[in-house]
């Protein structure tokens, strides 16, 4: 049997690609399960535990982990307090013998009342309308997931409705598993040669998550044995090969192709997409298009006079060639954003100079285990407990669904300069005295490194303490005068003087705000999309935009996410509402559903009073995360259960019926 289709046998019961039927018995003496029990998360032991024992019991009222608000660095057990650790230690030693004594080696799936009863515990009795959200990503709850509950053959079995995805990023991918569960013929497009989208392109040195590892991986791909608490690069890239050739949805992938248009026929209400492969133009006709290309894809180069005349090597970070030696060079990294932050660090030890330009410093948020291994326990816990790695991502997917938003939000009422709020002040205070830490022996270098923006204003990095280390190196120059121009031996600062270089790193970002840039995209009457948005691209919950029937974005404007929530739940959720669409499509036999202009209005109206309230939205903050008119057009503002109740279900009355 292959795996994809032993796989397909699984997802009857559960919708996870990394099912497991058995895991290994526990052999192991009570010595080691105390120890055990005194170094796991207790949260996510105690919630694996009652599922698999059926004792939910002890879930008690009192051990709730009361889960203050997360300024900067959260709370160990979710804020339990010694005397509930205590208690919680010795219940968890109590089950652990239970599953040795009973080789209990399988997981059962839940009913609803028992994922309420986890629920209602790990959530410390949040609002229950989180509840229907939050099944959606616990595996052993079947009856919530996110796979479709229909399929295209038993809604229309004589209509042909066929499904272009451009991309195959992890929004392709999950676009293709979930069109694929739905029994819609679908290919996918790919310009490069491999799945994975950033994390193929991606391979400078020192690329790895800035998020917890496993809270970065698909609903219905939930891996339990990551082996690192914020993985490598490659380790996510073979996650996302992983997925692919489990799912099924290698076959219909098509690599190396170039999407340069798609065009609405009115004549046959079909798209019809322009490609190119090998020098090869083609044109094919789908039902509907799905474009999946990601917000991060176009490298943003400075335009500095005289790049062109460099004698040395030029990279972009997300354009990395392995070929390069960095060896004894003399390199530069321009910027100091989240890439930079990691290739600096990297690289420090191997080149003979360092010289890294910044043109703004980042407020870093202290995380100590950055680049630590998973914790032994862990990874027995993942081996010997039935489902314990997807309750530990469980675990973590809760705490990031609201995280830190608290911290961003501004207080109309507030009037201290350099902050939104009392928190956001608190915040900024408790980040300061940390670089005055670090930096206690440069104050030279804690005078340039300090953030001139308001906390929250842009993407927090991770702080483990390499970065401070980095710059502090002799063989390290923190540049903060820009960029006046380059010659063929170096660059020329702002103050004219000439730094000789062998290599220069662009970590330079992205064209964020130009969504679907280069991709030409015609619809009603011949509307042009980049026309129509005229570089401030808004969509209907970042999916769907008027004139364009049929026409749907996986991860569209305003669904990037910054301090809380996840950019699998974002992508899942939206791919929800098309299928709904598409549904609706399918069993009422009309051609398409178009947008009404005033739908999206009324949407982004929404989006742009809450984003105002932000500190990315302040008009004091200059961030990628705004469009050349200042409009926040990438950032989704509200709390992510406003976004999960946006794509339940198409409202009729914001379409109109195309037939």
């Amino acid at each position: 049997m292959t795996e994809s289709l032993m796989q397909d046998r699984t997802q009857m019961r559960v919708d996870d690609l990394y099912w497991r039927e058995e895991y290994s018995p526990i052999t192991e003496d009570d010595a080691f399960l105390r120890r055990v029990a005194e170094t796991a998360d207790l949260p996510a032991l105690m919630i694996a535990l009652a599922a698999v024992t059926g004792d939910y019991s002890m879930l008690r009222q009192e051990l709730r982990p009361p889960q203050p608000p997360v300024d900067t660095v959260g709370t160990p057990h979710g804020g339990m307090d010694e005397a509930q650790r205590q208690t919680a230690r010795e219940l968890a030693f109590e089950a652990l013998r239970q599953v040795r004594d009973n080789a209990l080696t399988r997981a059962n799936v839940l009913s609803d009342e028992q994922a309420t009863t986890i629920l209602d515990w790990l959530t410390n009795g949040a609002n229950p309308d989180y509840h229907p959200m939050l099944m959606h990503d616990m595996a052993l709850v079947p009856q919530h997931n996110g796979a479709p509950r229909w399929n295209a053959a038993e809604v229309a079995p004589e209509r042909n409705f066929t499904v272009a995805i451009i991309g195959s990023g992890v929004a392709g991918m999950a676009a293709a598993y979930r069109m694929r569960q739905a029994g819609i013929p679908y290919t996918v497009f790919e310009k490069g040669n491999e799945v994975g989208g950033t994390w193929w392109k991606n391979t400078y040195p020192g690329v790895r998550l800035d998020t917890p590892n496993y809270a970065y991986s698909f609903s219905f791909a939930q891996r339990d044995d990551w082996p690192q608490q914020f993985s490598e690069g490659r380790e996510i890239l073979e996650y996302t090969r992983t997925v692919a050739r489990r799912s099924g949805i290698t076959e219909n992938i098509q690599m190396n192709t170039d999407v340069l248009g798609a065009t609405w026929n009115a004549g046959d209400s079909l798209w019809e997409l322009e490609t190119m492969r090998d020098g090869v133009r083609e044109v094919r006709r789908f039902s509907s298009v799905l474009s999946a290309v990601g917000q991060l894809d176009r490298p943003k180069v400075p335009q500095t006079p005289g790049r062109e005349s460099f004698a040395g090597v030029q990279v972009h970070s997300a354009e990395w060639d392995p070929a390069i030696d960095l060896r004894g060079k003399r390199v530069a990294v321009i910027g100091s954003g989240a890439s930079a932050y990691q290739i600096v660090p990297a690289i420090v030890d191997e080149v003979a100079e360092l010289k890294v330009f910044q043109r703004s410093s980042p407020w870093m948020l202290p995380t100590p285990f950055y680049y630590e291994d998973m914790p032994e326990t862990v990874m027995w816990l993942a081996e010997h407990l039935p489902q314990y790695g997807q309750w530990l991502r469980f675990w973590q997917h809760w705490l990031g669904v609201e995280g830190r938003q608290h911290t961003t939000a501004a207080d109309p009422a507030w009037t201290t300069p350099g902050s939104v709020s009392a928190v956001n002040e608190r915040v900024r205070q408790q980040l300061m005295e940390l670089l005055k830490v670090q930096y206690s022996d440069r104050p030279d270098l804690l005078a340039k490194v300090t953030p001139d923006y308001i906390v929250g204003g842009k993407r927090m990095l991770r702080d483990n303490g390499v970065w401070s280390a980095s710059l502090k190196k002799p063989q390290t120059s923190l540049i903060t005068n820009g960029l006046a121009g380059i010659r063929p031996e170096g660059i020329v600062d702002g103050t004219g003087t000439l730094h000789e270089l062998d290599v220069i790193i662009y970590a330079t970002g992205f064209q964020a705000s130009e969504f679907l840039e280069p991709l030409k995209v015609t619809g009603l009457e011949g509307r042009d999309l980049h026309e129509y948005w005229a570089g401030n691209a808004t969509a209907y919950a970042g999916i769907t935009v008027p004139g364009f029937p049929n026409f749907f974005i996986v991860s569209g404007p305003n669904t990037g996410h910054v301090v809380n929530g996840s950019l699998f739940s974002m992508i899942e959720y939206g791919l929800s509402y098309i299928l709904d669409a598409m549904h609706i499509v399918l069993r009422s036999g009309i051609v398409a559903l178009d947008l009404k202009q005033e739908a999206l209005e009324r949407f982004v109206e929404t989006i742009d009073a809450a984003n105002a309230q932000k500190a990315w939205g302040h008009p004091d903050v200059q961030t990628w995360y705004k469009n050349k008119f200042g409009r926040v057009s990438q950032i989704w503002p509200l709390p992510v259960l406003e976004y999960w109740n946006v794509t339940r279900a198409v409202k009729l009355e914001d379409y109109e019926i195309v037939t």
